[in-house]
């Protein structure tokens, strides 16, 4: 997979590529990510601009990115555009990022970039969140360490990934490590017994009662067996009564 940032500050990339997953995914060559600054290809360095029709905040220009992009970019690429006003980043979106040989990402800054940019790319617009960032480069970072997880070889156990939160819509159940017992809090002797059909039963039924509890609107995205239903049924009489 490889990754091309269109950024007007690659110095922010450098500490989060070096650490963690991004290094040891870019060491084992699973992942390239290029850094590509808009201001490289201006005369005078100017990537930002007045808006037209008056406002506060300024709006990048449409010459720098649309170079920037035009040099990255190929036939098999996927552009995105970072940006409040795109669809809602979920795993589902990120599972079918992870198909794609290329991935360029438009990291935006001041109030956004000129409209004709999305005119003549057409990239996909894509929001992490129902916020507002200073610029795009947070989200790049998340887009890209979110894909390289689902990557053949990145993690060091594949079921890792499976087991994740949001992966079968719903959320992880409770986790454990040692010691058994913590300031009188023990681990679930469930988890201890050495049952794996029953500690997944466990596992299962928390998945569901914290999606009901914390996330009911992802239920109806995921497919449930009969003993599943009768889990959330079960979660619901018992808040009930």
């Amino acid at each position: 997979m490889k990754f091309d940032i269109i950024s007007i500050f690659p110095e922010f990339f450098l500490s989060p590529l070096s650490c963690g997953i991004l290094r040891i995914a870019q060491e084992r060559s699973i992942i390239e990510i290029n850094i590509t600054n808009p201001r490289d290809f201006t005369q005078d360095g100017t990537v930002d601009d007045y808006q037209f029709g008056g406002g506060a905040g300024m709006v990048m220009k449409p010459e720098p990115l649309t170079s920037a992009i035009s040099h990255v970019m190929t036939k098999k690429s996927c552009l995105i555009n970072l940006t409040p006003k795109g669809q809602r980043l979920n795993q589902s979106i990120l599972v079918e990022l992870a198909k794609n040989e290329h991935i360029i990402m438009i990291c935006g800054r001041y109030k956004g970039i000129d409209e004709r940019v999305n005119y003549i790319f057409k990239p996909l617009e894509i929001s992490v969140g129902d916020y507002v960032l200073s610029g795009g480069e947070i989200a790049a970072l998340t887009v890209i360490e979110s894909i390289t997880r689902l990557l053949p070889g990145a993690l060091g156990n594949r079921d890792s990934a499976d087991s994740d939160s949001f992966h079968d819509n719903l959320l992880e159940s409770p986790l454990y490590t040692r010691p058994h017992t913590y300031k009188k809090l023990r681990v679930p002797q469930i988890l201890r017994n050495g049952n794996h059909n029953l500690i997944a039963q466990w596992r299962r039924r928390n998945s569901l009662e914290k999606t009901l509890t914390q996330r009911p609107d992802l239920l109806p995205l995921g497919t449930y067996s009969k003993r599943d239903f009768e889990i959330l049924l079960g979660v619901l009489d018992e808040k009930n009564s």
